[in-house]
């Protein structure tokens, strides 16, 4: 089964996107901040990463660069979801390490295929 790791301090959000993506067959880890997620991750990598980029303790810019500096996990996908739109903040976190950026409110089905499309890619 495919793990995602949802990193997302908005309770509503992570429990719509854990549904949703558990309906869809993928095992969901949830934390609200960076710093645990770079415990959850050393602890069980997960498959794919969704991270929020305004988070406390850590942000997703800053913990999103750790994950892509290290070698033990610089190969996990990581998704941006953020409010921030604009392109400077697109290329901002392309160059933290995303490998994909979606904006809130998150489009559900365009997220799945991003996700699809980054597993994919991932497989050996």
């Amino acid at each position: 089964m495919t793990k995602i790791l949802l990193v997302e301090d908005n309770d509503m959000l992570q429990d719509i996107l854990s549904a949703r993506l558990e309906m869809r067959g993928y095992k969901v880890s949830v934390t609200d901040n960076g710093l645990e997620a770079l415990k959850l991750v050393a602890a069980a990598p997960p498959d794919l990463i969704l991270m929020d980029m305004s988070l406390p303790f850590m942000n997703g810019w800053d913990t999103t660069k750790k994950l892509k500096d290290d070698p033990a996990t610089q190969h996990i996908p990581i998704i941006a979801l953020t409010a921030h739109a604009l392109v400077s903040d697109r290329q901002r976190g392309i160059e933290a390490g995303c490998d994909e950026y979606e904006t809130k409110p998150v489009k559900f089905d365009r997220l799945l295929e991003k996700i699809q499309i980054l597993l994919e890619r991932n497989q050996p």
